[in-house]
């Protein structure tokens, strides 16, 4: 088997990221937040512990922790004997399979660094995340959703001029299959926890996301943290509807999360509610997560369903703000507790506790995990808003990075001088410290001059009966520079707009905020991590403006 260096005597020879400053370092070592541990020592103790536990199930697999232990050992011997070396990246564009966690673990073992693409990404992001990290091998399914992924990877190595190596889950084509590569299991010194372990991808939905070095003892801290606020332990099985690469999905418990509790993993290649509710009634599943959109779909689909879903403890959901009239129906239509997530794959994870009141719950998006995680709520001018004001978010803390990957000019404005990270969310403070999220900055349209927040408006026009899901987006106006479009997803029969302006003013909103303009639409376009996709909206009310001025 593997033997481990003791932490620190191997460091990797990576440049591009900033780490922590020395004395934040060691306060956290010393809080007992980074406790030198790797992704490998995680898996190793588990399959130590209870090798015949199943750890993962997914389409026909049903594999244990000492299996998956082994498994990652022999693929790490066979990615070293292909040439991939410890500090190499490799980009893994995986889906929901286990085949996911085999070559991470892998990887984590011969210290290269996984690049966690989504299976949404394309040609444009693909060739971008291998030129950018210079990564030297790129992983990916034969086949998913009807799309062949070995085309795609033709596509990208014409131009990505560092990879020299394609392995595929499934049928390889011209490329390496990942199952040729499990070799006899050879020694390998341990990274150390100090070292980047992989990159994740900023969730922004302008421009290419940036990639986030994330460390093998800030990531555990939060993966660790996490399980033991959702209250994860051997019994837990967690679902994952949502890519697995997504930071949600993967540690907010997670798919992680529940491995470090020694649960079990379910892996659903779709999210519908006709393949979920099946794993949930067939795994006795106890927790999952969901992105609004989708939640309001499970709720639909769970009134008429014939399938048990009594198992069900936990409905996480995040990703974006939940409105309070979604969050009610939780309760009384899956018998779960609801849990609001509101973080990022930057760093900052708030939860609302499992036995947080119910006003807590439906009206807020939780705490941090972290005593040491610092929140500032500040105005344009950085200056700290008074509590329960609206404010921009920053935040620093134990798991949460310094910087993008090599993106000095980026960092300049995405981070303060003392280490904060501009989230872009705004935000207000209650006194108990959870956080209610207001939107994004770049969600506010600017009706000349009144400042309108796209949440508060769409939380107003979702409590109307008729309406399923609602994205407010500014349009261009040449008399007031931008007025506000409301895209609506009716829950049947869509009614007059007028009916919707005429609910809102009676809900006493004010009538600049009530939109312009309503679209009604079959669903909301979404971004690659499962957020509405307002750019997609804003350019398409933009187009459809000036074909009328054109014509």
């Amino acid at each position: 088997m593997m033997s481990a260096e003791p932490a620190g005597e191997r460091r990797q020879a990576l440049g591009g990221w900033t780490p922590w400053p020395p004395e934040l370092a060691d306060l956290y070592r010393r809080a007992g937040y980074w406790r030198g541990e790797t992704f490998g020592d995680l898996l190793r103790e588990r399959a130590a512990r209870h090798p015949d536990r199943i750890a993962l199930v997914g389409d026909d697999r049903r594999l244990s922790y000492g299996e998956l232990d082994q498994r990652a050992d022999r693929l790490a011997a066979g990615l070293l004997r292909l040439g991939i070396q410890p500090g190499d990246r490799v980009v893994v564009q995986l889906p929901n399979l286990a085949a996911f966690f085999e070559v991470c673990f892998a990887l984590f073992r011969l210290g290269a660094l996984p690049v966690l693409a989504l299976p949404a990404h394309r040609r444009a992001e693909i060739t971008y995340f291998c030129e950018h990290t210079e990564a030297v091998a790129y992983v990916i399914p034969d086949r998913d959703g009807g799309f062949d992924y070995r085309e795609l990877a033709r596509q990208v190595r014409r131009e990505a001029r560092t990879l020299k190596h394609v392995l595929v889950a499934g049928e390889p084509g011209e490329y390496t299959a990942l199952s040729s590569l499990l070799e006899g299991p050879v020694e390998l010194p341990e990274p150390a926890a100090g070292d980047v372990a992989f990159f994740q991808l900023s969730g922004g939905s302008t421009g290419v996301p940036k990639l986030i070095p994330r460390t093998h003892d800030d990531y555990l801290y939060s993966v660790r943290a996490s399980a033991e606020i959702c209250a994860l332990d051997a019994g837990s099985v967690y679902l994952a509807v949502l890519p697995v690469a997504h930071n949600f999905t993967l540690s907010s418990p997670g798919s992680l999360g529940t491995l470090y509790a020694g649960g079990r993993v379910v892996l659903s290649r779709r999210p519908s509610p006709d393949e979920a509710f099946r794993w949930i009634e067939r795994e006795q599943v106890t927790m999952t997560a969901l992105v609004p959109p989708l939640a309001s779909v499970w709720l639909e689909a769970a009134r008429t369903t014939r399938h048990d879903l009594s198992s069900l403890r936990v409905l996480q959901v995040g990703g974006a703000k939940l409105s309070s009239e979604v969050a009610r129906r939780v309760r009384p239509t899956l018998g779960c507790t609801l849990q609001q997530v509101f973080g990022m794959a930057e760093g900052l994870v708030n939860y609302t506790r499992l036995d947080d009141p119910d006003a807590v719950t439906l009206e807020t998006q939780g705490r941090p995990i972290s005593p040491h995680d610092e929140i500032r709520v500040v105005d344009d001018e950085d200056r700290d808003v008074e509590g329960g004001q609206v404010g921009h978010l920053l935040t620093r803390g134990p798991y949460t990075i310094r910087g993008y990957y090599k993106a000095d000019a980026h960092n300049a404005k995405a981070f303060t001088r003392d280490g904060f990270y501009r989230t872009g969310d705004l935000v207000r403070r209650t006194p108990s410290g959870h956080l209610i999220v207001e939107g994004r900055a770049k969600d506010q349209i600017n009706r000349g001059g009144e400042k309108i927040a796209a949440e508060e408006v769409e939380n107003h026009v979702l409590a109307h009966p008729a309406v399923r899901d609602a994205a407010l987006v500014a349009m261009p106006d040449v008399h007031l520079g931008e007025r506000s479009c409301a895209f609506l997803v009716p829950r049947g029969q869509p009614p007059p707009g007028r009916e919707i302006n005429a609910f809102l003013r009676e809900r006493g909103v004010a009538p600049y905020k009530v939109p312009d303009r309503i679209e009604w639409l079959e669903t909301l376009p979404t971004t690659s991590v499962g957020k509405v996709d307002k750019k997609a909206l804003r350019q398409w009310i933009a187009d459809r403006l000036a074909q009328g001025a054109r014509g």
